[in-house]
């Protein structure tokens, strides 16, 4: 950043004041709040529409029609999505059309039956708490939250959670249950778990026998650029530190063909595959098998998946470049930003000067546009530096985005120019 003298500051302030009013005359109506897939997007899988015609019968010959048959969901959908959620085929369930349904389910299970190798029920114990990487996800927080399940913050880093947090906070506590991980492109950061943070999370000692990592690779397949990142596999992982049965594994196609009507799954140690199937034989006597069926044929095979979401990355790369540049030409050298350039996934992290993130978002929904309440990453609601923003640019025509980034960055602008000014009165 370039040294700002007070009059350079006052004039910097000026000029953001003159563009936040232009802003606000302009009477935008922008929406940046949920990383939805746009329209056309989903108009890549319209086919699913028109399938599975007059086609019933899955690979290992059950009627789709009927209740039973493929108590683990069709095989030949578990095979095109094994290798890319790196969960044995035989390991991998697909169920319904929501992977946070799944996690839901692995809570409730957890609280009112007993997990392999737990002594007793979750519900019976005087306390429960899950580890939290932060920034992290809000929806996995909303469910700590229903289910009065303490949350316990821990930093990200470029590889992942902090680690030596992470074990020390495991050990120490046997009140701690679990943690929550989105080991790739994480929401919101866009980090990927390195190879040694994998292998300390499957090895580590846990106070809690019943200690769960829920696994939630949401953008296992969603790459940005042309290279595919990699993680370690967390299955072979814990069952080579002798801890089988430590990860629960969580995916969807939420992301890749019709965001409400797609295909969940969760893979695990055969143990914690029979158990949360004998739980949910109690509630369902089967999945959606003709909506398996149509996606079985429309993806076809792990290459097929590749293939569709190379579709996708044409679609969302030129949307997540914009969203950089126009960050990096209205911030870049200010000091008032820095801001994360994931390679896959579906957000951007915007860290703001501390104490300032509340104030941009409420400038910005004066102005017309709508983001992610600040504090959502984190928690309760409570960042404690009141500084990360989360940006969603997928859902937004191009010319949409590219405006409510530019009215983002005036009011970050404004609003850092605005500190930094009472800063130095108060000095």
């Amino acid at each position: 950043m370039t040294a700002v003298t007070p009059e350079s500051l006052s004039t910097r302030l000026d000029e953001a004041r003159r563009d936040y009013a232009a802003l606000v005359d302009r009477g935008l109506s922008l929406n940046l709040t949920r990383g939805k897939p746009s329209a056309r997007q989903l108009d890549l899988a319209a086919d699913l529409l028109r399938l599975p015609g007059d086609r019933h019968t899955a690979s290992d010959g059950t009627d789709c029609r009927n209740y039973q048959g493929a108590p683990l969901g069709l095989p030949e959908l578990r095979e095109a999505f094994a290798g890319h959620l790196q969960v044995p085929v035989e390991q991998l369930v697909a169920a319904g059309n929501s992977s946070l349904e799944l996690m839901h389910d692995c809570l409730v299970h957890a609280l009112l039956g007993t997990l392999p190798g737990a002594a007793r029920r979750w519900a019976d114990e005087e306390r429960i708490a899950f580890l939290c990487p932060v920034p992290g996800y809000d929806r996995h927080f909303a469910l700590c939250e229903r289910f009065g399940i303490e949350m316990i913050p821990v930093p990200m880093t470029a590889e992942g959670p902090d680690m030596d947090e992470v074990e020390r906070l495991a050990a120490a506590d046997p009140a701690v249950k679990g943690i929550w991980c989105v080991p790739k492109y994480s929401n919101p950061s866009g980090v990927s778990y390195g190879d040694e943070t994998v292998r300390r999370l499957a090895a580590m000692p846990a106070a809690a026998p019943d200690f769960r990592i829920f696994w939630d690779n949401a953008y296992a397949v969603h790459h940005l650029t042309e290279e595919e990142v990699g993680i370690a596999d967390v299955l072979a992982a814990c069952a080579a530190a002798g801890n089988p049965d430590r990860t629960f594994v969580f995916g969807s196609t939420s992301k890749i063909t019709l965001a409400g009507a797609g295909v969940a799954f969760f893979g695990s140690s055969p143990a914690n595959v029979a158990w949360l199937t004998g739980y949910s034989g109690k509630r369902s006597i089967g999945p959606d098998k003709v909506n398996q069926l149509r996606h079985a044929l429309f993806l076809r095979d792990a290459d097929g998946v590749r293939a569709h979401m190379a579709r996708h990355r044409e679609l969302l790369r030129p949307k997540f470049d914009a969203v950089h540049r126009i960050l990096t030409e209205r911030l870049g050298g200010t000091g008032l930003a820095t801001w994360s350039a994931p390679k896959g996934g579906y957000f951007v992290a915007l860290d703001v000067l501390d104490g300032c993130a509340r104030e941009v978002v409420r400038r910005a929904a004066d102005a017309g546009i709508a983001l992610t309440p600040a504090g959502a990453t984190h928690p309760y609601g409570d960042d404690p530096r009141d500084s990360t923003i989360r940006i969603a640019p997928s859902f937004p025509d191009l010319a949409e985005l590219e405006q409510a980034i530019e009215g983002l960055a005036t009011c970050v602008r404004l609003v850092g120019y605005e500190k930094l000014a009472a800063g130095e009165r108060a000095g």
